[in-house]
């Protein structure tokens, strides 16, 4: 490996979701649709919202993002340190 790469790899860590992470998105995901009635093809496009939120959440980590609607109503179900660009 390189000496950039290395560089890379430990100032910028590549975070996955959890098993629990998985678990929990499933339960929000389901109060959002029970709440909103939103389509498949939406809940689908906002289980990855979630994953991040979530993953994020679970390292302590602020997401930063320009998708303000879909983070900040996510946001509603679980807090998450947001900011929003």
């Amino acid at each position: 490996m390189t000496v950039k790469m290395t560089s890379i790899r430990l100032n910028h860590p590549l975070l996955v979701p959890t098993e629990k992470n998985w678990l929990e998105s499933g339960r929000i995901l389901a109060k959002i649709y029970e709440d909103t009635g939103f389509t498949p093809a939406k809940l689908r496009d906002l289980h990855f919202d979630v994953l991040i939120a979530l993953t994020a959440r679970s390292y302590g980590a602020r997401l930063i993002t320009s998708n303000r609607a879909d983070f900040e109503m996510i946001h509603s179900y679980r807090r998450i340190q947001l900011e929003i660009w």
